[in-house]
């Protein structure tokens, strides 16, 4: 089963069983993915659905800073609430450990020696991440290692 025909599934059952939140969230990202593929004049690949999915995540993410600086736990609230909707339809993070083992194997097997080199470790990490990792924290761990 494709993930938007999960979508559209799971929109129904959220109908069905009068979740307000879900149908929302999911109806949203359906809707985005409509968007997505009138613009590409074609449906979207698997990877093009995660990769959208992803996007809205991070939308909201981003909401949830501006809505706390503003003083909105309401809509905060509401936001994390669909994030959590949302990140089950992608692919179970890493963990800190699998991921700085990821970054250790990136760092030796392009014989990276300090900073100036993270391009080249996040060249060959980013495309074999899966979608389990956040293109931040990737980074985030990368510098980190390249730096200690």
């Amino acid at each position: 089963m494709s993930l938007r025909s999960q979508l559209e599934t799971d929109m129904k059952a959220a109908m069905r069983a009068r979740d307000n939140e879900k149908r929302d969230a999911i109806r949203y990202v359906l809707s985005a993915v409509k968007n997505a593929e009138i613009d590409k004049r074609a449906e979207l690949t698997p990877d093009e659905e995660v990769k959208l999915i992803r996007l809205q995540v991070k939308q909201r993410q981003d909401s949830i800073e501006q809505f706390r600086s503003g003083g909105r736990e309401d809509l905060a609230a509401k936001e994390e609430s669909q994030v959590t909707i949302l990140e089950k339809y992608l692919a179970q993070q890493m963990s800190d450990e699998e991921l700085r083992e990821f970054v250790k194997q990136g760092i030796a097997e392009t014989g990276a020696e300090g900073p100036k080199d993270m391009g080249k470790v996040m060249g060959i990490l980013n495309p074999r991440t899966g979608g389990r990792v956040d293109g931040k924290r990737l980074s985030s761990v990368v510098r980190d290692a390249l730096a200690g």
